[in-house]
């Protein structure tokens, strides 16, 4: 079902990753570089087996890196028009999930503000959505403040 009117909010979260493409590389290049002259250091002493497990130890990285990436790829749409409230999930796998309230009875809260584990949640009809699990605290307060806004001027209009 299409949304209609005009868009009173519309954002679009995502999660940060601070480390680039080429920033990955170069961090790839230069822990290959520092294992594999630890591994020929190891194996002119004669302890050869060690070089094999600096190897894994740069592979086990780059895995835990390539899965935060894959997780960074989640991203939320929220969007407030004249007659809905919707909220849009599509997951690092691309599986996408939408709920959608009218925005007179959509509530926006903020649990424990402030905090790390802070949690903005939006209430409606006894079903709840939390929006920018991934945020950080302050990035968490503001999409509630801007959304409550959002909502309020609807509301009045």
């Amino acid at each position: 079902m299409a949304m209609r009117g005009p868009v009173h909010f519309d954002a679009v979260l995502r999660p940060n990753r601070s480390l680039g493409g080429r920033g990955f590389v170069a961090l790839m290049i230069g822990l290959a570089a520092i294992s594999f002259a630890g591994g020929i250091a190891f194996v002119s002493v004669g302890a050869w087996p060690v070089f094999g497990f600096l190897g894994i130890d740069v592979l086990l990285i780059y895995a835990a890196f390539r899965a935060s990436y894959r997780s960074g790829r989640l991203v939320e749409t929220v969007r407030l028009t004249d007659d809905a409230l919707e909220v849009r999930r599509v997951d690092a796998y691309g599986r996408g999930a939408a709920w959608r309230v009218p925005p007179l009875w959509a509530r926006v809260e903020i649990d424990n503000p402030g905090e790390h584990d802070c949690r903005v949640t939006v209430r409606s009809h006894g079903q709840s959505v939390v929006l920018g699990a991934f945020l950080s605290p302050s990035e968490r307060r503001d999409l509630a403040e801007a959304l409550r806004a959002a909502l309020a001027r609807r509301r009045g209009a």
